[in-house]
């Protein structure tokens, strides 16, 4: 396995790492090493690597950033009552070229996924999740990301893509594997009227902070039907951070981010997870302690995944049928963990490439709305993208 792109964990962090008690995690972990080189990946489930690459930030001043404060903060946690096994591959470099680092983050997301182990990506500006999704290219036929995040970053997509416009090169670029982009936690005074508008005529969806901090259960069929999901740290609150990395007054809190990505471990079709637009600061205690977090939360969250998605035994699940309008609506319940799915119905005469996506994940609210004749606003998407 061709790895030769990732340097080594530092010897700093490696020093530290032998000070830690004997049932930290650092411990526990299986680390990339210039002494010992790349650990064997054979049983691992999640391998974390950096990328330190910035290039694209819209801010770039030649500013150059490590990783090693998160790291320390990472490995000093405790495991839970784990059977997941994790390797810290190291970092991706920066590139003779910026085209060059998207090339490694691809090639280590594809080798990884197809070794079934999920790939935690530590940036550097949230454009290399653009490199994150053309990882996917020959390995499934459409591709579901969910960002969180204050913007939608659509962009002009006839620019040079930067990070708050990757998502506009997403769409538009060759091949389109682009199924469904989901939002989490934006907020309206940082997008123009034109991106939230193009988020509805495309039928994707987004929810706004407010709605996000009322009812956080809200995002989890969003994470559960997610391949991809990328996390933007401007969207945490300037209170919850260090100094270089605060943004907004205003944002989701260390405990709203720590559940999302939860959510996303939790999620059987989640195959990568990102977390960037990481700026340490003199003060970045704070910070890479809350990035250590969510990257637990997230392992949490892979332990305790519960395969409950397979309907052909029908002890394992209830079927519920309710009327919408004319409309039948069929709904789907896992007896194993009491989740929810509903059936999007196929249209014969349309061309579509999306057989994979009969059943959508929902919440039970949904079909209590279904029962007093609302019709879900997911299904009513998902139907739309169908039709096109």
């Amino acid at each position: 396995m061709n790895f030769n792109f990732l340097s080594p964990v530092s010897d700093l962090v490696l020093a530290h790492n032998e000070l830690l008690s004997p049932q930290a995690l650092g411990r526990k972990l299986k680390i990339h090493s210039a002494q010992t080189g790349i650990p064997d990946l054979d049983d691992v489930n999640v391998a974390i690597f950096g990328v330190l690459e910035n290039r694209n930030d819209v801010n770039y001043i030649g500013e150059e950033f490590q990783l090693n404060e998160i790291r320390k903060s990472f490995y000093g946690l405790f495991p839970g009552s784990w059977n997941t096994i994790v390797a810290d591959l190291g970092d991706i470099e920066k590139g003779e070229s910026v085209e060059d680092t998207y090339f490694a983050v691809k090639e280590a997301v594809n080798i990884l996924v197809k070794k079934n182990i999920i790939p935690v990506i530590l940036g550097g500006s949230q454009d290399l999740t653009y490199a994150n999704y053309r990882a996917y290219d020959d390995l499934i036929p459409m591709v579901n990301i969910v960002n969180i995040d204050a913007k939608f970053n659509l962009g002009d997509s006839t620019k040079p893509i930067k990070n708050n416009s990757f998502v506009g090169k997403i769409i538009l670029d060759q091949p389109y594997n682009l199924f469904n982009y989901a939002t989490i936690g934006y907020q309206t005074y940082f997008n123009s009227q034109e991106e939230i508008d193009l988020m509805d005529s495309l039928y994707f969806e987004s929810y706004r902070l407010g709605q996000v901090s009322k009812d956080i259960t809200l995002v989890e069929p969003v994470l559960r039907d997610a391949n991809i999901v990328s996390v933007d740290l401007s969207s945490v609150k300037g209170s919850e951070v260090s100094l270089n990395q605060k943004y907004s007054p205003n944002g989701l809190d260390g405990k709203e981010i720590c559940a999302i990505a939860r959510y996303a471990g939790i999620s059987n079709k989640v195959t990568s997870f990102g977390i960037y637009e990481y700026k340490p600061s003199k003060d970045d205690e704070i910070t890479s302690m809350l990035v250590s977090q969510m990257i637990w939360y997230f392992i949490e969250g892979v332990n305790f995944r519960i395969k409950d998605d397979d309907f052909s035994d029908d002890n394992s699940y209830q079927k519920f049928i309710t009327l919408v309008e004319s409309q039948e609506l069929v709904f789907y319940k896992s007896n194993k963990t009491g989740r929810w799915w509903i059936e999007i119905p196929f249209l014969k005469e349309v061309n579509n490439k999306l057989k994979r996506h009969t059943l959508l994940p929902c919440m039970h609210q949904d079909y209590l709305d279904a029962s007093n004749n609302k019709v879900p606003d997911r299904w009513y998407k998902a139907f739309r993208k169908n039709c096109v």
